[in-house]
């Protein structure tokens, strides 16, 4: 099993989740702020200039089957790509096992 962290710009979320359409079972969407190479941005609010050290970006977490894992990564690269600084990164882990709460169930199953 694998879990997937996408990192992606907040407006590309739509785009993402229609894409992957019925290829995964569930996700978990988290807003969060951060910087790469990026480093922020500079906004002007009424006059006064203010420097955006932090950018908005969702993070996403799938689990999935080992067969699943690079076709969901290349749905997400595809659909999330703007070409531009900032587009985000995905990383993969090894999930060593997953077990159900409510029923006890354990493995790939429970996905």
């Amino acid at each position: 099993m694998k879990k997937i962290e996408a990192i992606i710009r907040p407006h590309k979320l739509d785009d993402v989740r229609t894409a992957l359409g019925d290829k995964i079972n569930g996700m978990s969407v988290l807003e969060i702020r951060g910087f790469g190479r990026q480093r922020g941005h500079t906004e002007v609010y009424r006059g006064a200039e203010y420097k955006i050290d932090f950018v908005p970006k969702i993070r996403l977490e799938i689990i999935c089957a080992d067969q699943d894992a690079e076709s969901i990564i290349e749905t997400i690269c595809a659909s999330a790509r703007t070409g531009k600084i900032g587009d985000g990164k995905i990383f993969i882990s090894d999930i060593q096992d997953i077990v159900r709460i409510r029923t006890g169930e354990r493995g790939e199953a429970v996905i």
